[in-house]
């Protein structure tokens, strides 16, 4: 397959030299913009899918009726966070 390039960005001098002494070792200038481009899609794509997820949630409490407290969610949530943390606790024992 043949690859595709990323325009290139004018950045300011300062800014470069910013970004330059960030690089890990044996990094180069490309390998972080590329790193960087991917993790960005991948916050975006994943914000867009919570937000369509969302919506959802919503569409379905109107035509049902039925919504749950926030402090009742919020609650549910730390139970979920709690349990996944002693199941990686044990894990880590192991």
């Amino acid at each position: 397959m043949k690859t595709a390039t990323i325009p290139s960005v004018r950045v300011e001098p300062e800014f470069r030299d910013e970004v330059e002494r960030v690089l890990g070792e044996g990094e180069t200038l490309s390998q972080f913009v590329e790193a960087a481009v991917r993790a960005c899609v991948l916050q975006r794509k994943s914000q867009a899918e919570f937000v369509a997820r969302g919506m959802k949630s919503l569409a379905s409490a109107r035509r049902s009726g039925e919504y749950v407290e926030a402090s009742e969610m919020v609650q549910r949530l730390r139970s979920k966070l709690e349990l996944a943390a002693k199941k990686q606790q044990g894990t880590a024992r192991r």
